[in-house]
């Protein structure tokens, strides 16, 4: 994800990558406790999953009522952290391999994963570090590509990852006014759901610039949805259209 023929950029790129490493280390050791810091986050993964496994089984006409309904499907998890979405999909019959740039995260998913009895190949790896002939039949980028520098390179890797007939699903966060008042200012400083810190307003992209991306890879939007937190009601909801975290499917 580096231009390797500008050294002055790679200096500050590397080191950005390294503190977003850094980061994510401190914090993974938490991600799997339902009654700890990231209990909220824990809860906005469990609508995000579910978005994730009705986009898949919609796309690869799937019955969901089927004991594995994934089954067969290849499917990696590119920034997988602890493996909170790589599990729920190997439950359902997927083979899901989780890769990730931090080593202690890779170690955390294991160990759950050997706990939990369910098998998922996970690696200590990035996305281009994979085989330039690897092919899954789904690629899941979630909330990695605002914490990365060469923005454009991760979604040509998430590109050229997709088998034919697969599918690419995509979340982050739109960069607007209201994300910086509710992911930045209500998350971090008021709410206190993520450490302060966590996100870099700059680095948000727009739904629009995230298709524009890929767009120039032959990927085209299928359908995108939004994630919307209700601080009363204290729960997640799906919404059709963005709302500070989105999510979209594409295919080619």
């Amino acid at each position: 994800m580096l231009d390797k023929s500008n050294k002055q950029f790679i200096d500050s790129a590397e080191q950005m990558q390294a503190d977003e490493l850094a980061k994510f280390n401190a914090l993974a050791q938490e991600w799997w406790n339902p009654e700890g810091k990231f209990k909220r986050v824990l809860e906005f993964n469990e609508a995000r999953v579910n978005t994730i496994i009705r986009g898949i089984a919609e796309h690869f006409e799937r019955d969901l009522a089927a004991e594995k309904p994934l089954s067969g499907l290849r499917v990696l998890d590119i920034g997988c952290g602890a493996g909170l979405i790589c599990e729920p999909l190997a439950h359902l019959g997927a083979d899901v391999t989780g890769v990730d740039g931090s080593e202690m995260n890779v170690q955390v998913a294991k160990a759950h994963a050997a706990e939990s009895n369910v098998a998922v190949h996970y690696e200590h790896a990035l996305a281009e570090d994979l085989p330039s002939d690897a092919q899954f039949d789904v690629v899941l980028n979630t909330e990695v590509i605002e914490h990365v520098p060469d923005q454009q390179a991760l979604a040509a890797t998430c590109a050229r990852l997709v088998a034919p007939k697969g599918l690419l699903v995509m979340a982050t966060l739109d960069r607007s006014i209201k994300s910086f008042l509710v992911a930045i200012v209500g998350a971090e400083y008021v709410l206190k759901m993520l450490p302060k810190g966590t996100h870099d307003w700059r680095f948000f992209i727009k739904p629009k610039e995230l298709a524009v991306m890929l767009a120039k890879y032959g990927m085209q939007v299928k359908q995108q949805r939004g994630f919307a937190f209700n601080p009363i009601l204290q729960k997640w909801r799906i919404t059709a259209k963005p709302n500070v975290n989105y999510m979209q499917f594409y295919v080619r």
